[in-house]
């Protein structure tokens, strides 16, 4: 299953604080220019941010993050709070003051034996939590037990426990894309970034990669019931243009936006039979990144890793290690980092995307 689901609704501008301070304000005609352009570079620029999940939840997740920022091709990351190894890696933080480190907001808790529950506390948020006490495996159990409340109460409390620590967050994303799964969500999501000018983590350009995606699990699930006939065209979907209506009211906000998203690589596998030694995942897993960077269009594409320095440990967590471990060798390796060359992508940070942002200023 993919660990993304990015679900929009058609009355998100409703639910905005914020979208009544943008009225009467224009925006750019569709395919004027890319939010890349916007934030200064060149048309046709293609930029790229290569950003590592799940930091903290694990000591193999801490090593995978710092292997791929130290000597791989990393160039941000994102950190569960409410995970046991965040200590490990806060202090590399705290260690390498201009990585670009945010919070991955995780309001889940998905592993069997592996478990956690909110920084808020139970008595705080009670439906977050299940009957052992920690978040709710699924997105679908947390938009049916959570409140809005709830979800902004635990994303502040993420907040303000990674500023106790000393960690100021370069920007905000989601664990599963759970603040994603209802409107009210998406609202407070986007209400935290504004209020304490952090980005957030919101594809609304031209979602090539991301269309791409919603139209190949819509096949996978008509195929699965039945009802699938080969040349269908499919309408792009209603999500998507909402998105990129929702995106201008994020940058009016100050924010930078991306202009794609690409993470389906947690899904990728080795041909059946094929041995997952280092060997076979690494050029698997480069194989299908050179791919993918070649395809990139114009504008900032975000493209989620989850790499991981696998132990023996790791399969007691979950059974993912195989994928993980194949984002680590592919980002370490120097193939990878000769097709971003011979591409002529530009790697970025949310950090710069920010500080790019903030000199254009609010009249842009």
């Amino acid at each position: 299953m993919n660990r993304f689901r990015f679900v929009f609704s058609s009355v998100l501008l409703l639910l905005l604080p914020f979208a009544l301070a943008c009225e009467g304000q224009t925006q750019p005609a569709p395919g004027t220019a890319t939010f890349a352009e916007r934030l200064g570079w060149k048309p046709g620029d293609r930029v790229l941010l290569i950003h590592v999940d799940d930091a903290g939840m694990s000591h193999d997740s801490d090593m995978g993050v710092e292997k791929s920022l130290d000597a791989g091709l990393a160039t941000s990351f994102s950190v569960m709070m409410p995970c046991p190894w965040v200590p490990e890696i806060v202090h590399y933080i705290h260690a390498h003051p201009g990585v670009d480190a945010g919070l991955h907001l995780t309001l889940t808790s998905e592993w069997s034996e592996y478990r956690w529950g909110p920084v808020a506390g139970p008595s705080v948020v009670p439906g977050l939590v299940d009957r052992e006490g920690a978040m709710w495996p699924s997105v679908e159990e947390t938009a049916q037990h959570a409140s809005a409340d709830e979800i902004e109460a635990e994303i502040r409390a993420q907040l303000e426990r990674a500023r106790r620590m000393g960690f100021t967050p370069t920007h905000l994303d989601s664990h599963m894309g759970t603040v994603f799964a209802t409107s009210e969500f998406i609202a407070r999501y986007i209400k935290v970034g504004a209020e304490n000018h952090i980005p957030i983590m919101f594809p609304g350009g031209h979602d090539m990669l991301l269309a791409e995606q919603y139209r190949d699990e819509e096949i996978a699930r008509l195929k699965a019931q039945g009802k699938w006939v080969e040349g269908t065209v499919l309408p792009e979907s209603p999500m998507l243009a909402q998105a990129r209506t929702t995106a201008e009211t994020v940058w009016k906000l100050g924010l930078p936006v991306l202009d794609d998203l690409y993470n389906v690589s947690y899904d990728w596998t080795l041909p059946a039979g094929m041995p997952p030694t280092d060997e076979n995942l690494r050029a698997m897993k480069v194989e299908r990144y050179s791919a993918a960077f070649h395809r990139l269009k114009p504008g900032v594409t975000q493209v989620i890793v989850h790499a991981t320095d696998t132990s023996s440990g790791f399969p007691y967590i979950s059974s993912s290690a195989p994928t993980r471990r194949g984002d680590l060798l592919a980002l370490l390796s120097p193939e990878l980092r000769a097709v971003i060359q011979r591409e002529g992508l530009i790697l970025t940070t949310w950090k710069e995307l920010q500080q790019r942002r903030d000199r254009i200023g609010a009249a842009h």
